[in-house]
């Protein structure tokens, strides 16, 4: 008798969690039989939940707030952009036994921005909000693009300088506090912080987006964030929000643990329209 192979997201909070979803519409769209749920997991429970998730049989997982770097320590392998991170999102039983730690939201970010918004990164001047774990995973894939600069701007200066240093190697790239910003322009502003969807935002100067730039928060809701108010209220060209991205880097968790890479474009559409029905 065959059984359906278990994988589910962990996070605290996690309720709102569109993940089960997305890779539910994927195993439909191809054809693969899983099934996949949400997990309220909060750091001090991960290390005995992740371990007894697999040894019941469990085939991967997706890890969220705040366990992206505690998935990390537990990986008992790790991919290259994992290690570079030193955060994990994804965790994937090997046919070995060992547990493979990956980060996908990078690549998941870059896929939205220049597939589905067919925007460039390449000569561009681009800034991150935030030097957490999220602004952690998704640096090393935009410096593969080959942006003419890289700033990381966080409330605590030093938090921001320590992480551009790490990844001094791989391109121009600085950290600074957000009063460095007021004599700066921008082609491309990432919010990698969460505060904006509690209404919450940087003090960030007026002039801070170029013309035509563009505007991009890592979070998501039904309704639009504070930063993408912030963006369309100081004439970006786009001014989005994560769910292409929560799409793309769950395409990407999906090829890992099943080998068939899903359909992304219907999933962002429908998803899209839900959230926008009354």
């Amino acid at each position: 008798m065959s059984t359906t192979d278990r994988y589910a997201v962990f996070g605290s909070p996690i309720k709102h969690s569109k993940s089960p979803r997305i890779h539910r519409l994927f195993a439909e769209q191809t054809g693969q039989a899983l099934s996949y749920e949400a997990l309220e997991v909060t750091a001090e429970a991960f290390p005995d939940e992740v371990g007894g998730f697999f040894a019941a049989g469990g085939k991967g997982l997706n890890c969220t707030v705040p366990l992206k770097e505690l998935a990390y320590r537990f990986a008992g392998v790790k991919t290259e952009r994992a290690e570079r991170s030193k955060a994990v999102n994804t965790l994937a039983l090997q046919t070995d036994g060992t547990v493979l730690g990956d980060n996908t939201d990078g690549c998941g970010l870059v896929t939205d921005l220049l597939s589905n918004h067919q925007l460039t990164l390449a000569g561009k001047r681009v800034l991150i909000l935030g030097a957490g774990g999220a602004s952690r995973g998704i640096i090393g894939p935009i410096l593969e693009q080959a942006p003419s600069r890289l700033v990381i701007a966080n409330r605590t200066a030093d938090k921001a300088v320590s992480l551009a240093e790490e990844f001094s190697t791989r391109g121009d790239i600085s950290g600074c506090g957000f009063e460095a910003l007021a004599q700066s322009q921008f082609d491309l502003i990432l919010n990698a912080t969460s505060a904006s969807l509690s209404g919450q935002l940087p003090p960030l100067p007026d002039h801070l987006l170029a013309g035509q730039g563009s505007c991009y928060d890592l979070a998501y809701g039904n309704e639009p964030t504070a930063f993408v108010r912030w963006g369309i209220a100081h004439g970006a060209r786009l001014s989005l929000d994560g769910l292409g991205m929560l799409v793309e880097q769950a395409a990407e968790a999906f090829l890992i643990w099943r080998g068939v890479r899903p359909q992304t474009r219907p999933v962002i559409e429908l998803l899209d329209q839900e959230r926008k029905k009354p």
